[in-house]
C-alpha cells in the first residue's frame, strides 16, 4: 500500500488516481478539510494530521511507501519524530514534495531542514522540488468570469510554472519504481512564461480576449495578505518579481522521467470550465 498525504490537493488528487489505476492500494490521507479523493476501489480515505505522527498509525503498518506533503512552509512538522515513526512502522520509501525555492530563499529554510531530515532518515528517499504551480492561476477565475480581466503583478516576469499533473506523474514513478533513491529532482514546466502570456493562453481556451491589468507590488501584497501569513506573502512576491537564475531555469527532469510533459496551455485547456468556458472533449 502507498500512503499519499495531501490527497485532496492539486498534486495529490492526480497522484491518487494514477497510483490506484496502476494497481496499487492507496491510503489517501488528508486533514479532512476538503472533499474526499476520487471514488476508486483501490483508494481508501483517511483523516490524519502530520503535526501529530500518531494520527498516521492506522495506515503506517500496512504501507510500503509514503508521499509526504507538509502544510504551509513545513515549520509545524517535527521531521525527525515523524520520519522515525514512519521507519519503525516498516515503510521502506518516502517521496517528499519540497519546493524549487528550498536552499535559495530564506522563506523556505524550514522546507530545506525537512529535506535534510528525510536524507538522514535511513529510508529510501526522493525529493521533488517543483517550480510554481500552473494551478495558482485558478485564483484569476472570478475576475476572468466576471470581467474577462486578469489582475496580477509582474506582467513580464517569466517563470517555468509546472502542471501539477506532471508532478504527480513523476511522484507516481518515484514511489513505485526503483532507481530514484537519493535523487533530488528540480521539476519545471517546458518553458518560462509570463503572467501576461498565461492570461493569453486562458483566452485562447475560452476563444475570447482576456485583458491584463498589472498590479503594483503593494496592491498584490494586499491581496495575498488576505490568504496567507505575511512572511509567505513576501516570499511569494520575491520569487514572482525577482526570480533568481535558478528559479527561471527550465529543467528536463519531467520528460526524462515520464516521457512526456504538459505546457501551461495544456493545463489551461483542461481547466477551461473553471474559467467559465466549456470543457473540451477528451480533456
Amino acid at each position: 500500500m502507498i500512503i499519499i498525504t495531501g490527497a485532496t490537493g492539486n498534486v495529490g488528487r492526480h497522484l491518487t488516481e494514477i497510483v490506484a489505476a496502476s494497481g496499487h492500494q492507496v491510503a489517501a490521507v488528508s486533514r479532512g478539510t476538503s472533499a474526499p479523493p476520487p471514488d476508486h476501489p483501490g483508494i481508501t480515505s483517511f483523516v490524519a494530521d502530520l503535526t501529530d505522527p500518531d494520527s498516521l498509525e492506522p495506515v503506517l503498518q500496512r504501507a510500503d511507501a509514503l508521499f509526504l506533503v507538509v502544510p504551509g512552509d513545513g515549520s509545524a512538522i517535527d521531521g525527525p519524530k515523524l520520519l522515525d515513526r514512519v521507519a519503525r512502522a516498516g515503510v521502506r520509501r518516502v517521496v517528499l514534495l519540497s519546493s524549487q525555492a528550498a536552499g535559495i530563499r530564506r522563506s523556505h529554510d524550514a522546507m530545506l531542514a525537512l529535506e535534510d531530515d528525510v536524507r538522514r532518515s535511513g529510508l529510501e528517499h526522493t525529493i521533488l522540488r517543483p517550480a510554481g504551480f500552473a494551478s495558482n492561476t485558478l485564483g484569476w477565475a472570478p475576475s476572468i468570469i466576471d470581467r474577462s480581466t486578469v489582475f496580477a503583478p509582474f506582467a513580464e516576469v517569466a517563470l517555468p510554472v509546472i502542471d501539477p499533473l506532471d508532478i504527480a506523474e513523476v511522484a507516481a514513478i518515484t514511489l513505485t519504481q526503483d532507481g530514484h533513491d537519493g535523487a533530488t529532482y528540480l521539476l519545471t514546466g517546458p518553458e518560462a512564461i509570463t503572467p501576461r502570456q498565461q492570461a493569453a493562453a486562458i483566452g485562447r481556451t475560452l476563444d475570447r480576449p482576456i485583458d491584463f491589468v498589472e498590479l503594483t507590488r503593494e496592491q498584490a501584497l494586499d491581496q495575498l495578505l488576505r490568504m496567507m501569513p505575511a512572511p509567505v506573502a513576501e516570499g511569494t512576491l520575491a520569487i514572482l518579481g525577482g526570480p533568481t537564475p535558478l528559479e527561471q531555469q527550465v529543467s528536463e527532469a519531467v520528460p526524462k522521467i515520464t516521457g512526456r510533459q504538459h505546457s501551461y496551455q495544456d493545463w489551461a485547456r483542461r481547466h477551461t470550465a473553471a474559467f467559465g468556458g466549456s470543457t473540451p472533449p477528451n480533456s
